[in-house]
C-alpha cells in the first residue's frame, strides 16, 4: 500500500533496530486480538484501521510499554486524548473507541529520542482499564464493521464521490504531492480509502475521533464527504486570497517604483521636504495600526496631498484632515483598575456620603470584571449646584484609571459643536466630542458632560439633538463627524452628564440616559465634609499648616446655619476661605503665631449673621403657612400669607404665581366655601370680603402644585382666625373633593426643613416611600405625619385657640350704610 504515512516513514535512522520478521504481518485474518491490551495514549491525532503511522515515543511510561510489547506480539491498543496539552492522562482523560495497532519498527534517532512506525488493524472499545502503573492496560472488545450500504451500485457511488473530492483537494492543495492522486485512484478496498483519506485530513482529533466512533462505513463515507467539501471550499478561498494578495503586491510594486520616480522630479525641482514629510506621515499611520475603514480614507487623502502644489490652499486642508486621522485615538485603551476594593476607597477619599452614586459605579466596575467587556452606561448626575456632580466624574475616572475629559456644554447654541463643520468651511474642525478624545488621547475615558440642561435651541441647529446619537449605546460605536465623515466607535467611552434640572432636557435625550438623583446635603452632612474636605484644602491654597489654623465644630455650624443658605457646601468653602485668609494675614504679620477658632469668633471674620430662622416671627398670626418647595438648587421654605379686606369676594394672587399654583389657591377657596360652616366661617366671609394670597420673594417665579396644603391651611386659618403652628412645614396637592395627592422633590424638601429648623412635617401618605430612602439619622429630630384628606391637614396645622371670633370679624352689612365693620385680621 503507497500510502501518504508510508512515504513518510520510509526515510530511516541510520541507527535503528528492526523486530523480528514475524512481528510484521500484513494478513489481517492471523492477527488474534487478546481480551486485555495494554494501552497506548496518542496527542493529536487519531489512528485508523489498514493505516500506517510513525510516532515518537517520549513519556517515560510509553518507552516501557514500547520495550514490553515488543518482548510479546508487538499488539497494542491505541486510544486518542480528549486534551491535547495533558502530559499525565487518566483513564477518563481517554476516548472509549480506539484501533488495535501492530508495531512495525522500533528506531532510535539521533538525539537519543524513540519512534516506532505502527499500522492499525481493527477498531476497539475499552471495557474496563485494568492497569494504570506503569503504563495502561485494558480489557477491550473489538468492533466489527458494519457495511450500512443497501447494494454495491450505492457503495461505488460512494467510493467515486470520495474520490473525487479527494482528488480535487490534493490539487487544490499546494502542500500535497501529485503522486496521491494516483495512489488514491488504485485503492480498490471501500474501509481503506475511508480510513486513508480520513487519517491524512486536516481536521481536529475530535472531528476525527468522530469519524472513527461511527459504527456504520456508509455513515463513515457520508462524513468524510461532507469533510472534505469543507476542506475544499477552504482550499479554494486560499487560493483566491493568494491570487488577490499577488495581485495586490504587484500594485504595490507599481506604485512605489512611480513613487520613487516621483521623489527624483521633486528633488530636482526643490520640492524634496514634501515627499519626506508625506514619507513621515505614511510612518506613523503604520505605526498607529488603523482601522481598515480609517486606512482606505487615510491612503486616499495621502495620494490626494501628494498629487496637491504645497502652495495651494486645499494642501492645508487636506494636510490638516490627514492630521486629525492620525491624532485621534482609534484603538488605543488605557486598561480599567479593575480591583473593586481600590475603587471604593479612592470614592470615599474624594467624597463624603453620594452613597447611591458610588454603588451605581462599583456595580459597573463589578460586571466589567466578570464580562471583561461591556457598553458604557450613560449616567446622568442631577442635583443641585455645589453637592459634588463633576468633582465626582474626576474621582470615577482615578478610580477607573482611565483619562478625563470635561465638556461644557452651558451656552452651546451651535449643532456644529457636537457634530463638528464640514470641510467645505474654512477653518472647518472636528466637534468638541472628538476635540476631547484627541485630547485623552484613548478611546475609553470618562468624558464628562457638564450642565446639559444648559444646551440651548438656536436657528444653528439644536445641540442637544446632535448628542441623541453620542448618548445611544445602541448607535454610537459608528458616530459620524461631519468633518471626519468616518465612522468612530464611542461605545467605550464612559458619558456622565450633570444638570441641575430634567425639566429643561428633551425627552429623548433624558431616556437614554441613567438618572441618579443628588440630593442636597444635611448640617451635619456638611460639618463632615468641611472638616474632612474643605478646611484642609483652604489651608493649603492659604498658606497655612494644620497646625496655624483650626476651626471647632460649633464654629463651622455657625457658618452653616448663619452665613450660608445653599444645598451644595460651594458658598460654604468661600465662606471658610474668607475665615482662612484672615488667620493667614495675622500669622503673616506675626501677630499670631497659631489660630483656633470658635463660634464667637467668627463675626470678627464674617461681619454680622446673615440669615436667621424667621418662621416663628412669620406665623405668629393668623393667615401665615409654611410651605416647602423645590427649586433647582434645592430644596426651599415657602411662605403663603393670606389678608382679607372689604369687597365683594374677590381673590388676588401675588408673588409671581404660575398657573398651576393660582389654580391650587382657587381649588383652595372653592374647598374653603364649600365646608364654611363645618370650619365655623360665615357665609358673608365670602360675599362681602375680599381675600389675598401672597407668597413673599415677588421677584422669583414660583409653579407647581405642591403649595396646595399651605394654600389651604393659610385660607382657612385667615377665615378662621386660627394660627398655624409655627414649627410645621407642609407640602402636597389638593383636589375639589378633598383629597391629597403625592409630589416630588421629597429628599430636597425635608432636607431643607431641617435646615430651616423645623421640627414637624406634613407629607401625603403616597410619599412615605420617598422617607424610606432617606438615612435615618438624617431625619433626627423631626416628626413627620402623613395625610390623604384636607380635612386631616387642617387638623394637624391649624391650633385650637381662635384668636377673634369670625362671626364678629366677617359681620353682614348695617341696613344703613350697607358696609360691614372693618376687619382687624392682617
Amino acid at each position: 500500500m503507497n500510502t501518504w504515512a508510508q512515504v513518510l516513514s520510509s526515510e530511516e535512522s541510520p541507527e535503528q533496530i528492526i523486530l523480528p520478521s514475524s512481528a510484521i504481518e500484513e494478513d489481517e485474518d492471523i492477527v488474534v486480538v487478546p481480551e486485555e491490551l495494554p494501552i497506548l495514549a496518542l496527542r493529536n491525532t487519531v489512528l485508523f484501521p489498514e493505516v500506517m503511522l510513525p510516532i515518537t515515543v517520549g513519556r517515560e511510561a510509553s518507552i516501557k510499554l514500547v520495550r514490553q510489547v515488543a518482548k510479546e506480539n508487538n499488539l497494542v491498543g491505541v486510544i486518542s486524548q480528549r486534551e491535547r496539552k495533558m502530559d499525565e492522562p487518566e483513564p477518563s482523560d481517554l476516548y472509549e473507541v480506539g484501533t488495535v495497532a501492530k508495531i512495525l519498527k522500533l528506531l532510535k534517532m539521533p538525539d537519543g529520542s524513540k519512534s516506532i512506525i505502527i499500522q492499525g488493524k481493527k477498531r476497539f472499545k475499552v471495557d474496563e482499564f485494568t492497569q494504570s502503573k506503569p503504563y495502561f492496560k485494558a480489557r477491550i472488545e473489538v468492533l466489527d464493521e458494519e457495511g450500512g450500504i443497501d447494494n454495491d451500485v450505492e457503495e461505488r457511488a460512494l467510493m467515486h464521490s470520495i474520490k473525487e473530492s479527494a482528488c480535487e483537494m490534493v490539487n487544490l492543495s499546494p502542500n500535497l504531492p501529485n503522486e496521491a492522486i494516483e495512489a488514491i485512484e488504485n485503492i480498490d478496498s471501500f474501509p481503506f480509502l475511508i480510513h486513508f483519506i480520513a487519517s491524512n485530513l486536516q481536521i481536529d482529533v475530535q472531528e476525527k475521533q468522530l469519524l472513527l466512533e461511527t459504527v456504520s462505513l456508509g455513515e463513515r463515507g457520508r462524513l468524510l464527504i461532507e469533510h472534505l467539501s469543507k476542506e475544499i471550499q477552504i482550499l479554494q478561498l486560499s487560493d483566491e486570497l493568494r491570487s488577490r494578495m499577488k495581485s495586490d503586491v504587484n500594485q504595490q510594486q507599481r506604485e512605489f517604483f512611480l513613487r520613487q520616480q516621483m521623489k527624483i522630479i521633486q528633488n530636482e525641482l526643490g520640492e524634496g521636504n514634501e515627499s519626506n514629510e508625506h514619507d513621515a506621515l505614511r510612518e506613523r499611520a503604520e505605526e498607529k495600526q488603523l482601522p481598515e475603514h480609517v486606512t482606505k480614507t487615510f491612503d486616499k487623502e495621502m495620494k490626494k496631498l501628494e498629487r496637491t502644489n504645497p502652495s495651494l490652499p486645499d494642501y492645508a486642508v487636506t494636510r490638516n484632515y490627514i492630521d486629525w486621522i492620525l491624532d485621534l485615538p482609534w484603538v488605543e485603551f488605557t486598561e480599567d483598575q479593575l480591583n473593586i476594593e481600590h475603587a471604593e476607597k479612592i470614592l470615599d477619599e474624594d467624597h463624603h456620603g453620594l452613597e447611591k452614586v458610588k454603588k451605581r459605579i462599583i456595580e459597573y466596575l463589578a460586571v466589567l470584571k466578570l464580562k471583561g467587556d461591556m457598553k458604557a452606561p450613560i449616567l446622568c448626575f442631577y442635583g443641585p449646584p455645589g453637592v459634588g456632580k463633576t468633582s465626582l466624574g474626576k474621582s470615577i475616572a482615578r478610580a477607573l484609571d482611565r483619562e478625563f475629559v470635561r465638556m461644557s456644554l452651558g451656552g452651546v447654541h451651535d449643532e456644529a459643536e457636537i457634530r463638528g463643520h464640514r470641510r467645505t468651511y474654512i477653518g472647518a474642525l472636528p466637534g468638541r466630542i472628538l476635540q476631547g478624545l484627541k485630547k485623552a488621547g484613548s478611546v475609553n475615558p470618562v468624558f464628562m458632560l457638564d450642565e446639559i440642561d444648559k444646551v440651548g435651541d438656536r436657528h444653528r441647529g439644536d445641540p442637544s439633538s446632535a448628542l441623541l446619537e453620542v448618548l445611544d449605546p445602541e448607535q454610537n460605536n459608528a458616530f459620524n463627524d461631519h468633518y471626519l465623515e468616518l465612522d468612530y466607535d464611542l461605545s467605550k467611552v464612559l458619558f456622565i452628564a450633570t444638570a441641575n434640572s430634567l425639566q429643561t432636557i428633551p425627552a429623548a435625550l433624558r431616556d437614554r440616559m441613567e438618572v441618579i438623583n443628588i440630593s442636597g446635603y444635611t448640617q451635619e452632612e456638611k460639618l463632615a465634609i468641611a472638616q474632612g474636605y474643605l478646611i484642609p484644602r483652604q489651608v493649603e491654597r492659604n498658606g497655612l499648616n494644620e497646625t496655624q489654623f483650626t476651626i471647632d465644630d460649633a464654629a463651622v455650624y455657625s457658618i452653616i446655619d448663619g452665613y450660608t443658605r445653599e444645598s451644595g457646601v460651594r458658598n460654604l468653602e468661600r465662606t471658610i476661605g474668607s475665615v482662612a485668609r484672615g488667620v493667614a494675614k495675622k500669622v503673616a504679620t506675626k501677630e499670631v503665631k497659631s489660630l483656633n477658632i470658635e463660634k464667637d469668633d467668627i463675626e470678627e471674620y464674617l461681619g454680622a449673621r446673615k440669615f436667621f430662622n424667621e418662621i416663628a416671627e412669620r406665623t405668629e398670626v393668623p393667615g401665615v403657612a409654611t410651605g416647602l418647595a423645590w427649586t433647582p438648587t434645592g430644596g426651599e421654605i415657602l411662605f403663603v400669607e393670606a389678608s382679607i379686606s372689604r369687597g365683594t369676594g374677590k381673590l388676588t394672587l401675588t408673588g409671581s404665581l404660575g398657573d398651576i399654583m393660582q389654580e391650587s389657591a382657587k381649588a383652595a377657596l372653592s374647598y374653603v366655601k364649600a365646608r364654611a360652616e363645618e370650619l365655623e366661617i360665615p357665609q358673608s366671609a365670602f360675599k362681602y370680603y375680599d381675600v389675598h394670597v401672597h407668597v413673599p420673594a415677588g421677584a422669583v417665579s414660583k409653579d407647581g402644585p405642591s403649595a396646595g396644603v399651605a394654600l389651604l391651611s393659610a385660607l382657612v386659618s385667615i377665615y378662621s382666625q386660627r394660627k398655624v403652628n409655627h414649627d410645621l412645614a407642609m407640602t402636597g396637592e389638593i383636589t375639589l373633593r378633598g383629597l391629597v395627592l403625592p409630589v416630588g422633590g421629597i429628599k430636597e424638601k425635608v432636607l431643607a426643613a431641617k435646615r430651616a429648623g423645623i421640627k414637624h412635617v406634613l407629607l401625603p401618605d403616597k410619599n412615605e416611600n420617598d422617607i424610606k430612602d432617606i438615612k435615618s439619622n438624617l431625619l433626627e429630630g423631626l416628626d413627620i405625619s402623613y395625610v390623604r384628606r384636607m380635612s386631616q391637614v387642617l387638623d394637624v396645622t391649624l391650633s385650637d385657640t381662635q384668636i377673634q371670633d369670625p362671626s364678629e370679624i366677617f359681620s353682614t352689612p348695617s341696613p344703613s350704610n350697607g358696609m360691614a365693620q372693618e376687619p382687624t385680621a392682617p
